[in-house]
């Protein structure tokens, strides 16, 4: 992993940024907040930016490559559109990484520091601003979580669907071989 040191921030870093969709929102005061916690990282081909299990700080935004999400060595999802959002989980329930992100390919991602709040506090905003800013936050983290559930859903009802299908076409097969066996 090569890794930048925290951002700064400035008008150039701002508009990287607000080029992600989840942040395209965020008020301009609110995205130099987000900066000084961050760092851009570049992860190589099968690299491992988090690991199931672990416990670190972390958050990631998608820049450039893709990733795969994985759980006890089986794929739960890929990752391919810039912005897209992981290791929010870990920063919202405060337990154990629930899973594996591996690069694919060459991939580029910005690294927010969620233990970093000194940073926040060092800038002179006053309380009710940095709740502002993890209220933002938490709002993104919901949203993709609402995103990850609905789609979560469409794979149960479908995964479902095809089981009550392989159910009948098995007592099908069952009942033929009932009826053929009774016959002779």
């Amino acid at each position: 992993m090569i890794e930048t040191r925290y951002l700064k921030d400035n008008i150039q870093n701002i508009q990287k940024l607000m080029s992600i969709p989840a942040l395209k929102n965020f008020e301009t005061r609110y995205l130099g907040k987000l900066l000084k916690l961050s760092k851009i990282r570049e992860y190589e081909d099968g690299e491992k930016i988090i690991k199931e299990g672990d416990r670190d700080p972390w958050l990631y935004f998608l820049l450039a490559g893709s990733v795969r999400v994985s759980k006890e060595e089986v794929e739960i999802t890929r990752l391919v559109k810039i912005g897209e959002l992981f290791g929010e989980m870990r920063i919202i329930d405060s337990l154990k990484r629930s899973a594996t992100v591996t690069a694919i390919g060459r991939t580029t991602c910005i690294a927010v520091n969620t233990m970093a709040g000194e940073k926040l506090e060092g800038d002179g905003a006053d309380h009710d601003e940095r709740l502002d800013f993890l209220l933002l936050l938490y709002r993104i983290f919901a949203e993709y979580m609402s995103i990850r559930l609905r789609a979560t859903n469409e794979e149960l009802i479908k995964t479902k669907q095809d089981l009550q299908r392989i159910r009948e076409e098995k007592m099908n097969v069952i009942i033929r071989r009932h009826i053929e066996g009774s016959q002779q």
